[in-house]
Formats: C-alpha cells, structure tokens, sequence
C-alpha cells in the first residue's frame, strides 16, 4: 500500500509504515503543504489497523531544513506589519495552534513513532522529532533549536515536548544559544536513542526496532503509549497554549525583522532588542 502527498510519501509493508519528508522545499523545509498533510497522513495511519509502527525519515542529504520562511512569509507578515491589532494576531494565533496541532498529530497518534535522522534537522525538524517516541540519527546528523537565532521563540513543540526528553541544562543550553550540534552529542544528552554509521544503517535500526513493535499484541502496545503519555499530555497542552498566545503578543519585532534579512543575506544579525 503506498499514498502519496505533496510534502511526504507514505508507505507500508508488514505492518510498518515509512513516511518519508520529501519537500517541496530545499532540504524537506517546512511549507504549507507539509503542515496541511501531516496531520492527514498521521490521522489515516492512526486509524489504518494494518499499521502497528511508522518510521519517519527524510529524503535525499537531510532530514529537514525546518519551518520553509519563504513558503511562509505570508504567515507571518501581518503581524509584522507596523502596528499589528488584534485581527492580524488573532488570525496569526490560529494559524499557529494549526501548526502546532500537526506536531501534534505525530504526538497523539496511537501508534508508535520512530524517527531515523540524517543530515541536518533545524528547528520545526527539531519540533517534529521532539513529538515522536524514539529516535535514532546518522554520525552526520546535526540539530538545532535556531529559533533564538531569528528572533522567535520556538512554538510548534520543542519547548513543550523537549524539557520531558532532556535534562534542563542541556535544554537551556541548546535553546538559548541555537547552537548547532552533532549526533555524538544528541545521543550523549539523550535526544536520539543511538548513533548509527550512516543514513542507512539508521533507517535499517528504526526499521528494526519498528518490525520488534509490530511483533507484539497491538492493543497492549497502544496501551503502554497511552498510559506513558497520560503523564505529560496536560502539561505539554498548557505549554503549547501559552507559547502560542505569547508569540501572537510578542513576536513582532524589528529584530525578527533583521533576522530574517540577516539569513537570506546570508550576514551575521544585530539585534538590538525593539
């Protein structure tokens, strides 16, 4: 069986379902076709009885570039716009609770979520992995939470979901800085599970681990994520309400103005705090 979208390609055989981030962006970046279709894809996995574990995994070098700002300029440019009221951000809090209930979807969907990361995974494809329930990376996978660095806080599921996977310094660190860093450390602080030689041998482990999933009494396994997210779900729910009624007051600025500008100039940002 195998359905095919836009922004990702499903496909499923004994029991295990692969889908696969194919873009239209460069690097799989996030646009709108991608946060129309996940919550689709994941809605029809979760239903589908013949499915009993999902691998996720990007194609071509990289994993994902994140959130696509091109694609989705036109998001965030009325609330950029000089004077912004409560309609502009009124529409742009919906419109994120959107985005952020794709994250979501991947989060509550019933059956488990293993992630196979190579390459780059940048902002939203930190978001995304943060929402699934094991991950496994490349040697050449590199992450950041860049967020900070374009003058956003992160809002569709990082600092919801992460502050349950790591532990707060690593967190902060990762975070405040937007640094970037490498597989060997994700897996030192406990991001991803383990460090496979490359992108292969990763998709083979969570193949693996999905094929070990599927083995087992689907109605038990759907019972054991339940109860495990029983213990976060609130929390995770108050988090996302909040960052997202916070950007929606908050966001606009003439520094995430000059972020942008400074990325797709390609230039080092000064921020001055307006």
């Amino acid at each position: 069986m195998g359905d095919a979208y836009e922004s990702l390609t499903v496909e499923t055989e004994d029991h295990v379902a692969l889908v696969t981030l194919t873009g239209p962006g460069r690097g799989n970046a996030m646009g709108p076709a991608f946060w129309a279709e996940l919550p689709v894809a994941f809605a029809a996995l979760d239903a589908d009885p013949d499915v009993r574990a999902i691998v996720l995994t990007g194609s071509g070098r990289n994993f994902s570039y994140g959130l696509d700002l091109a694609a989705m300029g036109g998001t965030l440019a009325p609330v950029l716009a000089e004077g912004a009221l409560a309609k502009p951000r009124s529409e742009f809090h919906t419109t994120l609770r959107a985005m952020q209930g794709a994250i979501t979807s991947v989060a509550d969907c019933r059956t488990p979520v293993i992630a196979s990361v190579h390459g780059w995974c940048i902002g939203g494809g930190v978001d995304l992995i943060s929402a699934v329930d094991i991950r496994y990376a490349s040697a050449d996978a590199r992450f950041s939470v860049r967020e900070v660095k374009l003058a956003m806080v992160a809002d569709v599921g990082s600092l919801a979901r992460l502050p349950l996977i790591l532990s707060e310094g690593h967190l902060r660190e990762i975070a405040l800085t937007g640094k970037d860093f490498d597989a060997a450390r994700a897996e030192r602080i406990g991001l991803v599970n383990e460090v496979l030689p490359d992108a292969d041998a990763s998709l083979a482990a969570a193949r693996a681990t999905a094929a070990e999933i599927a083995a087992n009494p689907p109605l038990v396994v759907r019972g054991i994520k339940d109860v495990l997210d029983e213990q976060s779900i609130a929390r995770v729910t108050s988090s996302l309400r909040y960052v997202a009624a916070w950007n929606s007051a908050f966001l606009p600025s003439k520094d995430l103005g000059e972020g942008i500008s400074a990325m797709f100039g390609k230039r080092p940002p000064e921020f001055t705090g307006e």
